[in-house]
């Protein structure tokens, strides 16, 4: 499965949300387990991101407008946000669940059907979740990232979950429901944290990674032979698209199109290096003084 954006996941996502709730919301009625009450709770707030990741991400894609002249790309951070809080309030709740069962643990019923229900449940989830991280990869997609990472820490608390269980069902021990849950409780907390502060890079415009800019100084090094230098790199990320921008300093000799070819020159070799990346370059003659008088730019 490979489409060209990001939205047509979303319902993938949504579809597997819908299934698992009632999967593991089956297996929780079916057993009393308070460990797998707190992941069809955590399936509930998949569905909420997804439609959430939905909304996002239809927003994003629409056209840049005179308001937002560099697109709605952004809108993804909102979903991610809401995701992060939305976790933390399912583990608070979980755990809200749990204490009280340390001090009465209560017996499990049908544990081998409940169990088959939930590793159904995990089945789904950990296909989703494979599929939806390599297009958010490809994509350049923060939501179907944080999506697809929710989603495996799903699967792995499940995982956990069911091991739980069948502890309880070969020892006898009842408390270890309530501590499993505990345990999903703490596991998701530390994810939503997690998304929360990838969502506040995004949001502070933080710059592309060291190994694209390393690709833009690449760029730039094979035009130095021809005595032309670049400086006041500036990079960011919004959503899936990039953002550089860069001073050109050509011989003050040059003609406007010699020095208007070069910049168009490199700012393709920029864009076929990194695609969705929307490259401004600024030309500049070598010898006023004031051309160099930004290289402050640099260093701050």
């Amino acid at each position: 499965m490979s489409f060209q954006t990001a939205r047509p996941y979303t319902f993938l996502s949504i579809g597997a949300a819908l299934m698992t709730i009632a999967l593991k919301t089956g297996a929780y009625y079916l057993t009393g387990s308070v460990g797998l009450l707190s992941d069809a709770l955590e399936s509930i707030i998949n569905l909420l991101t997804a439609l959430a990741a939905f909304w996002a991400l239809s927003f994003a894609a629409t056209p840049a407008d005179e308001d937002h002249p560099f697109g709605h790309n952004k809108a993804e951070y909102f979903s991610s946000g809401l995701e992060s809080v939305l976790i933390t309030i399912a583990s608070i709740g979980i755990a809200a669940v749990a204490i009280p069962k340390l001090a009465s643990p209560q017996p499990l019923e049908q544990i081998n059907l409940g169990l088959l229900l939930s590793l159904m449940a995990t089945a789904i989830n950990g296909t989703v979740a494979w599929i939806m991280l390599r297009a958010g990869r490809r994509l350049r997609s923060i939501t179907l990232r944080a999506d697809a990472h929710h989603l495996l820490t799903d699967v792995w608390t499940s995982v956990g979950v069911t091991v739980g269980i069948l502890l309880v069902k070969w020892t006898g021990w009842l408390i270890l429901d309530p501590l499993i849950a505990l345990f999903v409780a703490a596991s998701i907390m530390v994810s939503g944290f997690q998304l929360l502060r990838e969502t506040g890079a995004g949001l502070l415009d933080t710059a592309l990674p060291i190994e694209e800019r390393d690709l833009i100084t690449n760029i730039f090094s094979t035009y130095e032979p021809q005595g032309i230098l670049f400086h006041a790199l500036r990079t960011r990320v919004a959503g899936s698209r990039r953002f550089v921008t860069c001073h050109i300093l050509v011989p003050g000799n040059w003609t406007v199109q010699r020095g208007h070819d070069l910049c168009e020159d490199v700012e393709e070799a920029i864009v076929a290096a990194l695609p969705g990346t929307n490259v401004v370059t600024h030309m500049e003659p070598l010898e006023d003084p004031k051309s160099w008088a930004d290289l402050e730019l640099d260093r701050s």
